[in-house]
């Protein structure tokens, strides 16, 4: 999709008014430099170039901005680390960007409570290293973990490999500290373990896409990390197979640290990129991991016997860290595999574990339809699938297929009872397909909250809900 173009107004009155307040080093007009704070990782998503670049360092600033903003009626997109692939993080016209990397303080980390409190430009694994000198760990663990910030992670309640058994996001924040639209700033939430003393407000912020307020700081929970993983994985001759495989053990009642799985067109490309020897015939592969310490040896073989039991033609369980790591490496190389096939575009749903198979085989149905290559990667303990659909980025025909099959492929999902987005958030790239989610009074419902909060629409326009008509 061709980005439209914008006009900077660098005498607009604004500009002088932050310099001021926050110094010229704070504030970015060079169109040059603008260019990289133009939009996040996600594509198919409009972007345009900012009217400037904020860079806060402390709450007063971010308050600072936001008063200005509201006073001018200029609109403000909350950035982090720019690695979402939703678009959220994309600058709309006549809008200043704020980018809280600046703001990448570790304030406090307490052992005895396991809770760390962070500025939201700390990245994930810049806390993670943190709290391993402490002997804990910090265990959300989104695939851009290394890069990514904490309040962008917040923002997008981002998930990860590991989340079938240790939740996403939201299950590890307790507290956080936001500036409003009109620029006023609070705390909403708890220090606690326990706490509910009136509504729940913190969970209003996660996920909320930088809609609604702006994360200055974030008390996060922290715990002790598990022991190494072992690995096992399974091939397939057909994914109701797999799938029934996923029903089982989850039936069961085992919860591996990681459950994912490969389609056909992922094995084969990975299998010509690193020489996996998967083989022709594997139409899905399970690859699980036990962190379980001296019991993951027993419950990689309980898995192992539940994917024979379901048809698996081979089944391999490594025996040592070293095997763990060459068969987790399967799993890593899906995304570089099938960027040799052409430009990955990654698409996400969830649907009940049940359904799993049929939606995994309904994305290659629409691959069949529409005459393009779609590969999946999912977290299949939890539903989570990613239907990567490759592009000709310059090719207006390839570009319109991938948003049918992105629009197909959420339809399909709705109808299993699932949802358009399972970790990547709605941004812009699937603002419209959120109408087809809701219900109207639910619709209402998020409106009527973004007003509440923000009733000229400052923060992020455009992003996951449309103002009423």
């Amino acid at each position: 999709m061709a980005a439209p173009t914008s006009t900077l107004v660098l005498d607009s009155p604004i500009i002088d008014e932050l310099m001021h307040a926050l110094g010229t080093d704070a504030v970015v007009t060079d169109p040059d430099i603008l260019e990289s704070y133009r939009h996040d990782a996600a594509a198919l998503c409009e972007s345009t170039l900012p009217l400037a670049a904020v860079l806060p360092t402390t709450e007063s600033d971010v308050q600072a901005i936001m008063k200005l903003a509201s006073a001018h009626r200029i609109p403000v997109v909350p950035q982090g680390a720019l690695t979402g692939l939703a678009g959220a993080a994309n600058a709309s016209v006549g809008a200043i960007v704020l980018n809280t990397r600046r703001m990448n303080s570790i304030i406090e980390l307490d052992v005895v409570n396991r809770i760390a409190v962070v500025q939201p430009g700390v990245t994930n694994k810049e806390l993670k290293d943190a709290a391993l000198e402490h002997g804990l760990t910090y265990l959300p663990d989104p695939s851009s973990w290394e890069a990514s910030t904490i309040g962008g992670n917040i923002a997008t309640n981002a998930g990860g490999l590991c989340c079938v058994k240790y939740g996403v996001t939201a299950r590890f924040v307790r507290g956080l500290r936001v500036v409003l639209a009109d620029g006023r700033a609070t705390f909403v939430g708890r220090r606690t373990v326990k706490g509910v003393a009136g509504l729940s407000l913190a969970d209003l912020f996660v996920g909320s896409e930088g809609t609604l307020g702006i994360i200055t700081e974030a008390t996060v929970g922290l715990d002790f990390p598990a022991a190494t993983p072992l690995t096992m994985a399974a091939t397939f001759p057909s994914t109701v197979a797999a799938g029934e495989a996923v029903t089982r053990i989850r039936a069961a009642g085992i919860t591996p640290s990681l459950f994912e799985l490969l389609d056909r067109t992922t094995i084969a490309a990975i299998d010509a990129y690193a020489r996996m020897d998967f083989g022709t015939e594997a139409a899905a592969v399970l690859i699980a991991q036990s962190d379980v310490g001296a019991g993951a040896v027993q419950e990689l073989e309980a898995i192992a016997a539940l994917c024979t039991e379901s048809g698996a033609t081979d089944v391999a369980v490594a025996e040592d860290e070293v095997e763990s790591e060459q068969l987790v490496q399967a799993r890593r190389l899906a995304y570089p595999a099938l960027e040799k096939l052409g430009s990955p575009l990654v698409d996400d749903v969830s649907v009940p574990i049940s359904h799993l198979a049929a939606m995994i085989d309904e994305v290659g149905r629409v691959a069949e339809r529409i005459g393009i290559v779609i590969g999946v990667v999912g977290h299949a303990g939890d539903g989570n699938i990613h239907p990567t659909v490759i592009v000709d980025p310059v090719d207006p025909s390839s570009l319109a297929k991938a948003h049918r099959a992105f629009d197909e492929i959420a339809a399909f999902a709705l109808s299993l009872g699932g949802t358009i987005t399972g970790e990547h958030g709605v941004g812009l790239l699937k603002r419209d397909l959120l109408e087809s989610e809701l219900d109207s009074v639910a619709a209402e419902l998020q409106r009527g909250i973004k007003e509440l909060l923000d009733p000229h629409y400052l923060l992020n326009p455009g992003k996951v809900l449309t103002a009423r008509h």
